[in-house]
């Protein structure tokens, strides 16, 4: 499956974030705790080049708890900060003005030195469609100012949001990357949402999520479909699946259309659990 998609807003975005970049102190880089790689604009590298980071792995409820963890703990070998973070319910979010703080210390004890006033620390939240960053801003400024959604594309403009007086925010729009050039990169951004479902075959991704699935959590597939054995054949669990679920055409045969709805709905609700797709052992050596 090869993906390639660059509306001309998402062009638009990334000059403003260009060009929006030298008005900042340093950037929130959100992505999707269940992907953490995946989810990353690989373009951010260039885009952003020395400003310093901050990494929110958002949707921590949704990820496996285990798995968020080992990825911590590789951004801090990898001289990364990075938290884990739930912008719906708005736990961990405390600690991301500390954290900024932290790796601005030098900066600012810099300003201090030079007899410059201290002031709040400007930031720029920047992450793909569809990962949280408008309920993240409505959270930490505690007003419903920016756009949420849960269809990619919802932000399409910048706009400053004032967090008390410690931190200024510049929202920016989801900015995806013209082509996804690893085909599981593909799915798993489609499994989780970030890619709009008109776009995409979701009999594909539902039969790499059962793939997924039977390699890594395969007690969560048979809990959740009563299901003994995982059957090999991968028409054998559509089956099994689809008429458990009543996924059933009008003459009784299995809807695979259906059936593929009901498995990608029932990851994305959590009904198979917590669970992470991208795993820190796969970038050991990043």
């Amino acid at each position: 499956m090869t993906i390639q998609w660059f509306p001309g807003h998402m062009a638009k975005a990334r000059r403003e974030v260009t060009e929006k970049l030298k008005l900042v102190d340093i950037v929130f880089e959100l992505v999707d705790a269940r992907i953490p790689v995946s989810s990353a604009n690989p373009m951010l590298e260039d885009i952003i080049q020395q400003k310093p980071r901050l990494i929110l792995l958002n949707k921590a409820d949704m990820a496996d708890r285990e798995m968020t963890k080992k990825w911590l703990d590789f951004y801090s070998d990898h001289e990364k900060k990075a938290l884990a973070i739930n912008s719906q319910a708005g736990s961990g979010l405390h600690e991301i003005v500390n954290a900024a703080q932290e790796i601005l210390k030098p900066k600012f004890d810099r300003m201090r030195a030079r007899g410059m006033k201290p002031r709040a620390i400007r930031a720029m939240i920047i992450g793909i469609p569809n990962v949280g960053k408008s309920t993240l801003i409505n959270r930490l400024a505690k007003k419903n100012i920016a756009k949420t959604g849960n269809t990619p594309g919802v932000t399409r403009s910048q706009q400053w949001i004032k967090v008390g007086k410690e931190l200024e925010l510049l929202d920016t729009p989801g900015i995806l990357w013209p082509k996804f050039e690893d085909e599981e990169v593909g799915y798993k951004l489609a499994l989780t949402g970030a890619i709009k479902d008109t776009i995409l075959n979701l009999q594909d991704i539902a039969i790499y999520a059962l793939r997924f699935l039977e390699e890594n959590y395969p007690n969560r597939l048979k809990e959740r479909y009563n299901l003994s054995e995982v059957p090999k054949e991968i028409i054998d669990q559509f089956n099994h699946i689809g008429l458990l679920r009543g996924c059933l055409m009008s003459k009784g045969e299995v809807d695979y259309d259906k059936t593929a709805e009901t498995i990608i709905r029932d990851i994305r609700s959590d009904k198979l659990g917590s669970l992470s797709f991208d795993l820190p052992n796969d970038h050991i050596e990043s």
